[in-house]
């Protein structure tokens, strides 16, 4: 394929320009999350904050809120941060994303963490999505200029012990989302770069246990990530939710012997975002509105909603009640192996309801620590064969200075 035909492709992918100005870009979460677009899925801007980021946690299913904490803990929950026991650390991860369909789409992650004293911590995190050089088009398909899109999010986290098992962090992230410049379409409607912030907090326990004559831990972890306010790239009119999500898990490990310890961590995910309702249609199949030109909702609630209300109703607005509230809960399942703390074996699942996306995978990953720096990898696996995340790979490189 060539480099213009590459280009075009990707324009169908990712940007359409509808013919009376540019989208809102929320279908885009959709194509880049891997999920299945002709499905109810739950859409978002910016869903590259929900992405696992590093190697370590997308090798076990995409688990990580109630896992042993370490330089990555301020994605999956902050509240870990203040337990862990090195002094200083770094992790950077990159991971080429979608390479079944294109070749230059890439997350990449640099975090790092602080230990200020025996019960607290300060962190931060930089995440950058770079979905490649596009060709933007109109509904006519008429070229409007080249540009590479992209979304950038930088924060902050603190952390601290509240007592000797539970720790409580908080976090803080400016988001910025540019998605085709400043090209105008040929209604003359301007297209701008999307800001946001968001704010995260998580609540972790962590408890030795003993099972016989061997000794390990438990733990739990809940996290309420990416609370903020809406994103628009176009108008104060036409505004999209962050990735506000909701996540809860817990991990049980227990050391087989003075060297090898097993580990196993599940977690529960749920987008805190309104669910679309189903709105009414005429005869010939096109949506109804009403005498103010609204559209008219059948079932469900009308998703646009302040964003304490959209948070809290996430749970109990879905058009088919109950049944279809629980299938919006995805499940993530892992297992970590670890020998003498200098080399690990991961695996993993991650389930989401078919009508909710229908992404369905394993993982594996391992990694190897030595001394200060640290290597870790992970390989993801669908269930459907030419899936979009098909054969994602993650990379990460870990740097820490132990504590004295």
């Amino acid at each position: 394929m060539n480099k213009k035909a590459e280009k075009s492709r990707r324009s169908v992918l990712f940007i359409v320009f509808a013919l009376a100005g540019f989208s809102t870009f929320a279908q885009n979460s959709v194509i880049i999350s891997g999920q299945d677009p002709n499905r109810r899925v739950i859409t978002t801007a910016v869903p590259f904050l929900n992405f696992a980021p590093d190697s370590r946690h997308s090798g076990m299913g995409d688990v990580g809120v109630a896992t042993s904490p370490d330089a990555n803990s301020a994605h999956w929950n902050s509240g870990k941060l203040a337990f862990i026991n090195d002094d200083l650390g770094f992790s950077l991860s990159y991971s080429p994303w979608l390479g079944k369909l294109v070749n230059d789409m890439s997350l990449s992650y640099l975090t790092g963490f602080k230990k200020i004293d025996e019960n607290s911590a300060f962190g931060f995190e930089m995440r950058y999505f770079n979905m490649g050089d596009i060709q933007l088009t109109d509904g006519k398909g008429n070229e409007l200029g080249e540009f590479n899109p992209r979304d950038i999010a930088i924060g902050g986290t603190y952390s601290r012990k509240l007592s000797q098992y539970f720790g409580l962090g908080i976090s803080a992230r400016f988001i910025y989302s540019n998605l085709s410049g400043n090209i105008s379409s040929t209604s003359g409607s301007e297209a701008k770069a999307g800001t946001s912030v968001g704010a995260d907090i998580g609540l972790y326990y962590q408890k030795p246990i003993f099972v016989g004559a061997k000794d390990g831990f438990w733990s739990w972890g809940v996290a309420i990530t990416n609370i903020g306010p809406k994103i628009t790239y176009n108008s104060a009119e036409e505004l999209d939710y962050i990735p506000t999500n909701f996540r809860l898990g817990t991990a049980y490990s227990i050391n087989l012997d003075p060297s090898n310890s097993l580990t196993f961590i599940f977690d529960v995910n749920k987008l805190m975002v309104p669910t679309p309702p189903q709105y009414a249609t005429n005869e010939d199949g096109s949506l109804a509105t009403d005498s103010n030109g609204d559209l008219i909702i059948e079932a469900g609630e009308d998703p646009n909603r302040a964003l304490i209300s959209g948070m809290f109703s996430s749970f109990s607005d879905a058009p088919g009640g109950f049944e279809e509230e629980m299938k919006e809960f995805t499940l993530s399942f892992g297992v970590e192996y670890q020998y003498a703390e200098k080399f690990a074996l991961r695996t993993g699942y991650f389930y989401e309801n078919p009508s909710k996306g229908g992404r369905k995978y394993f993982t594996m990953g391992l990694g190897f620590d030595l001394k200060k720096i640290g290597f870790d990898f992970s390989y993801l696996v669908p269930q459907v064969q030419n899936h979009p995340l098909a054969e994602t790979l993650r990379f990460s490189l870990l740097y820490t200075i132990p504590s004295n």
